[in-house]
C-alpha cells in the first residue's frame, strides 16, 4: 500500500470508528468486546469506503444499486433487529450494553 492508500484507509477508518462511536453513546448498544472483530470490521468498513464511496456493511453483498445498497450504509438498517433477536448484528461490531 503507498503512502496515499494508507493515509486515505487511516482517514476512513478514523471517520467511521469516530461516527460509530457517537452513534453508539446515543443508543442502547455497544461495540463487540472483541476487540479484534471490532478492528477487523472497521478495516473492513473503511476498505468499503475507499473502493465503494461509502462504509457499506461488511457481512452484506454490495449490489451496485443504490437504493438497495443505502440499506447497507453502517450501521444497516437489519442491526436493531438483529441484536434484539441475537445480542449482536451480524456483522457482530454492535451487541446489547
Amino acid at each position: 500500500m503507498s503512502d496515499n492508500d494508507q493515509k486515505e484507509f487511516e482517514q476512513a477508518r478514523t471517520e467511521i470508528h469516530e461516527r460509530l462511536k457517537k452513534y453508539i453513546a446515543k443508543s442502547p448498544y455497544d461495540f463487540n468486546p472483541d476487540e479484534k472483530k471490532v478492528n477487523e470490521i472497521l478495516d473492513g468498513l473503511a476498505m468499503k469506503k475507499i473502493k465503494k464511496g461509502r462504509f457499506y456493511c461488511t457481512c452484506r453483498i454490495f449490489t451496485g444499486d443504490e437504493s438497495k445498497d443505502r440499506k447497507t450504509i453502517c450501521p444497516c438498517i437489519w442491526h436493531r433487529q438483529e441484536i434484539e433477536e441475537k445480542g449482536t448484528c451480524c456483522c457482530e461490531i454492535f451487541v446489547k450494553k
